[in-house]
């Protein structure tokens, strides 16, 4: 069950500054069972202003659901992360840490600032899609989604 109606598409925002990682997260999507927009923004600057509808991105949709790379310019992942936790409108979002980090102080440090899943990116490819798929399975069709009042 996806958190809206039946055939509407649930929005994603992708925050990864690797392009080789943007590209395997859409195909992964894309070969999935759930209708998603996935929206990509390359660092963490450009994701608050994602988030708040500011500049380049006023009109935009609240996403359903961040996949936040930690390892980011401008402004990281945790910073992003405490930022959304901040925020009283942004911290109702699910956000799952999708990095290449194993540091235990990354994993730590993100559960302390509420993200609600981490995941230590694979290497090989083949994985890699692999957990895409499970995280759209298990985000988007079997978890219940804050509903988005956009």
């Amino acid at each position: 069950m996806s958190s809206g109606p039946p055939g509407e598409a649930i929005e994603i925002l992708l925050v990864e500054d690797n392009p080789g990682d943007v590209r395997l997260t859409k195909e992964a999507l894309k070969q999935g069972d759930v209708l998603n927009n996935l929206h990509v923004v390359k660092d963490g600057v450009e994701a608050m202003a994602f988030l708040r509808c500011e500049d380049e991105y006023e009109g935009t949709p609240q996403p359903d659901l961040i996949l936040l790379d930690l390892n980011l310019p401008r402004k990281d992942g945790k910073e992003v992360l405490k930022e959304i936790d901040e925020d009283r409108e942004l911290r109702r979002i699910p956000v799952v840490v999708l990095t290449s980090s194993a540091a235990e102080e990354d994993i730590v440090k993100s559960y302390e600032l509420h993200a609600n899943a981490y995941i230590t990116k694979p290497v090989d490819i083949d994985q890699f899609i692999e957990v895409a798929q499970n995280l759209e399975q298990f985000w988007l069709s079997i978890v219940k989604l804050p509903p988005n009042d956009e």
